[in-house]
């Protein structure tokens, strides 16, 4: 049976829909297995806008115009549903609860994934949250697969990540019960000895939620996948698509605006970077194969690493090395300063750095923009970039080693007429400067709305920019070596 087959009249239940592995998932699902039933996507209400109104936003971004050009009836077999993962039972009310009784799968993508989260939210939503879901699956008699989605970090303690559950940081219950009794501040200050020293609060309750899959393996079709770090679409449905700054595509915009100068890591750490795209055909094929086949039962849950970097590798240094190249060639429309910017595994030169070329940068350019009238932004920017950048400095001096047997032999159960469609092997060498050019071009595009192409103003303005760089320094470099020349003659002259 082929994988497009499998789908056939199949319902699926998707959290997590309005994030980026969740579109690019949906996205591929109805493209690519057009004869699927219904998919039931968890919205959260927002205040004002209808769930209704949420999901029309979604198939109106340009991530779906070529499913709305190639089969634009299938997106009426997306169904919203209102509910919230922070809530019990997923706020899911009791008429929508009717409607999902025939869920044959489930994808599990929703999480909060920001990595300075207070402990107690990161508890609620990410492990409390799957067990919510787990708990409505166990009513769901229908159901042949439900794939966690979690990641392959959630335990940055083991540097060589084999493929299958590993040891509890603490009991999932237990952290649940502490989220639902203490208050936020109180659950922070135990953070860090609570959470055995992990690095945020995201790693620590995504490698909870494992356990809470693995709790209930003879209890449901349950299978663990762990995507790296998901960044933009090698193919389909376009080169490039991206809908958030995290990831290496966030730093490329960062340093192509002028605002990021240096950063603290390390430029020889292979980093592992999955496109979305790749990640949504794995997701589709694991899914598949229990749809074709039930798993064993009284086995070990199945666990899934969604990696790379054994495949296509690539360093920090390299992402950088290219993004400045490229980026001067093509720069961004609102560029402040010429791109450019350095990697330091030094955190005191890192933070020099940052106070003489991001703060003081941004006093001045706040400064302008109130002479102007207009709203200061870049210094409160560059304070979110300092944060964010302490909560993931691990993973910029860590270099981890994720073995991804099984995320191969996904590849190799797809049918040869449809390893066009489905397969991802096939490019395992990835040209990774035409990979971050179409990326930067995305970000362009898809996240910056900016044409792809720069303008002719944006190419002028970067001559400029780069006339006023090579000034700034031969002013500082100037004024510094008068310095040291001032120095010297004292010192040699008594």
């Amino acid at each position: 049976m082929s994988i497009s087959a499998s789908f056939k009249d199949q319902e699926i239940f998707v959290t997590g829909g309005t994030g980026f592995v969740g579109k690019a998932l949906i996205e591929k699902l109805l493209r690519s297995c057009p004869s699927l039933g219904k998919i039931y996507v968890l919205l959260r209400p927002k205040k004002g806008v209808a769930i209704e109104q949420r999901l029309a936003d979604v198939f109106n971004s340009k991530l779906f115009d070529r499913l709305r050009r190639e089969q634009p009836q299938t997106i009426s077999k997306v169904v919203p549903i209102a509910g919230d993962c922070m809530k019990l039972g997923l706020g899911i009310s009791e008429t929508d609860l009717a409607k999902l009784t025939n869920v044959n799968v489930v994808y599990h993508s929703a999480a909060s994934v920001r990595f300075d989260d207070p402990l107690a939210k990161a508890i609620l939503m990410n492990t409390r949250g799957t067990h919510e879901l787990v708990k409505l699956a166990l009513q769901w008699k229908k159901l042949k697969a439900f794939i966690h989605v979690s990641t392959t970090y959630s335990n940055p303690t083991v540097i060589d990540v084999e493929e299958r559950i590993y040891p509890p940081y603490a009991d999932w219950r237990t952290t649940i019960k502490l989220a639902e009794t203490y208050d936020e501040q109180t659950l922070d200050i135990f953070n860090l000895k609570y959470s055995s020293f992990q690095p945020n609060s995201y790693t620590f309750t995504k490698s909870l939620a494992e356990h809470v899959a693995n709790d209930y393996r003879d209890r449901l079709p349950i299978l663990i996948f762990r995507p790296s770090i998901v960044i933009s679409t090698l193919e389909e449905p376009v080169p490039g698509w991206a809908d958030n700054f995290n990831g290496p595509i966030g730093m490329l915009v960062a340093c192509g605006v002028g605002i990021l100068r240096s950063q603290n890591c390390d430029p020889y750490i292979v980093a592992d970077f999955v496109p979305a795209d790749v990640v949504a055909r794995a997701l589709v094929i694991a899914a598949s194969n229990y749809l074709k086949k039930p798993p064993a039962k009284d086995q070990p849950i199945d666990v899934i690493n969604c990696a790379v970097s054994n495949i296509s590798p690539i360093s920090m240094g390299q992402v950088i090395d290219i993004g400045k190249r490229y980026i001067r060639q093509n720069p961004f429309e609102k560029t402040l300063w010429l791109p450019g910017g350095s990697i330091t595994m030094c955190p005191v030169l890192h933070f020099v750095r940052f106070i003489t070329m991001h703060i003081m940068m941004a006093i001045v350019v706040d400064t302008l923009l109130r002479l102007s009238n207009e709203k200061p932004f870049l210094l409160k920017l560059q304070r979110r970039i300092f944060a964010a950048f302490q909560a993931l400095r691990v993973f910029a001096v860590t270099e981890w080693h994720f073995s991804n047997d099984k995320m191969r032999a996904l590849h190799n159960d797809v049918p040869k007429d449809e390893l066009a469609t489905f397969g991802f092997l096939q490019h395992a060498n990835i040209n990774y400067v035409d990979f971050f050019q179409n990326g930067i071009r995305g970000a362009k595009e898809f996240l910056m709305n900016e044409s792809p192409e720069s303008s002719s103003g944006a190419r002028f303005r970067m001559k400029v920019f780069y006339v006023l760089d090579y000034l700034c320094r031969a002013i500082v470099y100037g004024f510094l070596l008068r310095l040291v020349y001032r120095f010297a003659v004292r010192v040699f002259m008594t």
